[in-house]
């Protein structure tokens, strides 16, 4: 190996596509999250690098401390970071850390020792059932071509009716077609889970194909634009913010409320918190509760319902 080598791989820099590999390839890290990971321990390392005066070696990070961590998280902070992106940037950073450390032969406790920001999460405010039925007549209406106005209610329905993603419905190809009764779905961390069809989006994923003057291809994606290239999610975004202006709903009637309006809806009827953490292909309960909103009484009465020494435990 030549010197100019070695001294490459002495930098904390270079070791940051080899962490992010390992994500991806052990964790099922989506490319979205990756690219946010690289910045993120890019603009530590960067910190750390004028922080100390020098270029940041793999060695120094052993010796990367606590204190160094809130001068960087107190420096982010100065940038006007928001306390949600900074503990977003904090957990790639102990993650990067923890991977460091298990390569090199080092404990990175004091990073990992370091506390997280306190922020309010913000969920998507859900529709309500009446709004979100208005939503899915209004975009099939739309005075758009026909085909089109089909294809954008045939993914308005897949968001609400299945509670699918923006590019989780975006994803899906003529190959799907005719949907059955249930579909699998890969999402986020590259997870796979399934989740059911209703008729009336399988009937209007009919009328859209149908109507959509493009090729169907197996492989081609089954939500085409204008033009018949793959279907933007601002596409999407754009016949949501229609709707909105149209039948005077908030600013947060946007595609991915109609996925929480999903969850929402089906936790009233069902009070069922972990078919929709399945459904939603959410890793950990918790998440499941802080997406739906769901009130700490809602949740003990599920639990009373649930456990059959819940009254024994009150008493």
């Amino acid at each position: 190996m030549t010197k100019a080598a070695e001294a490459q791989k002495e930098s904390a820099f270079f070791w940051i596509e080899a962490w992010l590999e390992s994500q991806a390839g052990i964790n099922g890290v989506s490319e979205n999250t990756l690219r946010a990971y690289r910045k993120d321990a890019t603009r530590f390392l960067e910190f750390i690098g004028k922080h100390k005066g020098e270029d940041p070696k793999v060695g120094c990070l052993s010796t990367t401390g606590l204190r160094e961590v809130r001068a960087w998280m107190a420096d982010e902070r100065m940038r006007g970071v928001s306390p949600r992106t900074l503990a977003r940037e904090l957990s790639a950073v102990k993650s990067f850390f923890r991977w460091v450390g298990e390569r090199f032969g080092f404990d990175p406790v004091a990073v990992l020792n370091a506390r997280a920001p306190k922020f309010q999460k913000k969920l998507p405010r859900p529709l309500d059932e009446d709004s979100a039925k208005d939503v899915l007549e209004f975009v099939g209406k739309s005075p758009e071509t026909k085909w089109i106005a089909a294809r954008d209610e045939a993914v308005v329905a897949l968001l609400y009716g299945s509670g699918l993603r923006i590019s989780e419905a975006l994803s899906l190809t003529w190959g799907d077609h005719p949907l059955p009764e249930a579909i699998k779905i890969r999402g986020k961390g590259n997870k796979e889970r399934i989740v059911p069809v209703l008729p009336v989006t399988r009937n209007a994923v009919s009328r859209y194909a149908e109507l959509c003057p493009f090729q169907k291809e197996p492989n081609t994606p089954l939500f085409v634009g204008a033009r018949g290239g793959p279907l933007n999610q601002r596409i999407v975004r754009k016949a949501m913010e229609q709707a909105r202006a149209g039948l005077g709903l908030p600013a947060t009637a946007t595609p991915h409320a109609l996925r929480h309006s999903f969850a929402t809806h089906l936790l009233k009827s069902s009070g069922d918190l972990r078919a929709i953490q399945e459904l939603l292909g959410h890793s950990s309960l918790s998440t499941t509760q802080a997406y739906t909103a769901i009130e700490r009484t809602q949740l003990l009465k599920i639990y009373e319902r649930a456990h059959p020494r819940a009254s024994q435990l009150r008493t």
